[in-house]
């Protein structure tokens, strides 16, 4: 077992970290200011192939694997960034890549890839199924060679800064259904055709994360866009599922790593009663403990990754691997907070950002309960509990 990351991954972490110099604490700052979309340290990402990282070379991106994506995710939010700004093209991507025909990954791969074409909404979340994903309501009527989309998506993330959207839609009613999986299927959904068709409205939460409502009043998609065979998309979104766990994993590490980083050298410089307050157990301990949880949840989401690389089964390292890194990162996050104390709450320290930011990681894209719960039920095997 070797738990060394090999040179090519080590250069992959160098020129991120290059990457990431560029835009400082301080544009971070303005851009969450502005609740604006960073436009430059995206575009910057993408000119450079780093968000094609997933597409094979023979469509123009570089053939990585999981491994090396969660690398490039973790350590834009290790230096302060918000990878939640670009990473869904990477776990959307899988979608596409495993299950699209072959005139479809033709048709968008090499124009994501050269990024011509913008992939980063994914809208699958409904106001009355929450994760009960099975219970979504929109749907998609076929009539002749279009499908005919009707109903509304909450949560649904860069749909204004995106060109293409994956879409999860039911194709068959639920009561006509013996397997409560089957009757959904997901599209591909070009945004520049669809306005007028959609309404897109923007929500104002806690964190700047470019978050909507989108209501489909009879949006037209033609037949062609249909990824797989009708019936079959739960499926494909579960597939998916694993990828985006261990890529979420990563960034919680980042910000995780962040954090401490952070909470050692303020400890270390913030001098209290003539002495440095990192020289206080009271203080020291809590950081050196999430550190040391930090540490471990690495090693579970390179086991994942690894894994998933391998086309292994990963479902419960991929689960445990987002758990415990969220679980890390928010415990770094407080003590953090807490070792800058008043300054924490400044926006000048980016401590309140990052802490905001690291909290959504333990809800979303899954809370940590439903974590647990198919833990319980799909390694430990006990009763199903929803």
């Amino acid at each position: 077992m070797d738990f060394n990351l090999t040179q090519e991954q080590l250069q992959i972490r160098e020129e991120i970290r290059k990457v990431c110099r560029e835009f400082p604490d301080a544009y971070w700052r303005e851009v969450e200011k502005q609740r604006a979309y960073p436009e430059a340290f995206v575009r910057k990402l993408t000119e450079l192939g780093w968000l094609a990282a997933p597409i094979p070379e023979e469509y123009g991106g570089s053939g990585l694997g999981i491994t090396e994506s969660s690398i490039i995710l973790e350590e834009v939010n290790r230096s302060g960034g918000s990878a939640t700004t670009c990473h869904a093209q990477m776990y959307t991507m899988g979608t596409l890549l495993r299950h699209g025909g072959a005139e479809q990954k033709k048709r968008y791969l090499p124009k994501i890839a050269s990024g011509e074409l913008r992939l980063e909404a994914f809208a699958v979340t409904e106001r009355d199924a929450g994760s009960e994903t099975t219970r979504i309501q929109t749907t998609a009527t076929r009539k002749g060679d279009k499908y005919i989309v009707n109903g509304q998506k909450i949560f649904i993330s860069r749909v204004l800064e995106s060109d293409l959207m994956l879409l999860l839609a039911r194709t068959t009613p639920y009561d006509q259904l013996d397997d409560k999986t089957k009757g959904l299927s997901v599209f591909i959904v070009d945004l520049r055709e669809a306005r007028g068709k959609i309404d897109v409205k923007p929500l104002d939460i806690m964190i700047n994360h470019h978050t909507n409502a989108v209501f489909f009043d009879g949006l037209e998609v033609p037949a062609e866009n249909l990824v797989g065979e009708e019936g079959m998309g739960f499926r494909y979104i579960i597939d998916g599922w694993n990828a985006e766990r261990i890529l979420i994993a990563a960034e919680a590490i980042g910000d995780g790593r962040w954090f401490v980083e952070r909470a050692a050298k303020y400890a270390s410089e913030r001098v209290v009663f003539g002495r440095p307050i990192g020289a206080n157990q009271g203080v020291q301990f809590p950081i050196a403990q999430a550190h040391a949880r930090i540490e471990a949840a690495d090693l579970v989401r390179f086991q994942a990754a690894t894994k998933f690389d391998r086309k292994e089964r990963c479902g419960a390292e991929a689960n445990m691997a987002k758990f415990l890194a969220s679980e890390a990162a928010w415990e770094a996050a407080n003590a953090c907070l807490t070792t800058h104390g008043g300054y924490g709450f400044a926006v000048d320290y980016d401590v309140e950002r990052k802490f905001r930011e690291t909290r959504l990681l333990t809800i979303a894209p899954v809370s940590n309960n439903l974590v647990l719960a198919y833990l319980a039920q799909h390694v430990l095997r006990m009763p199903r509990s929803y």
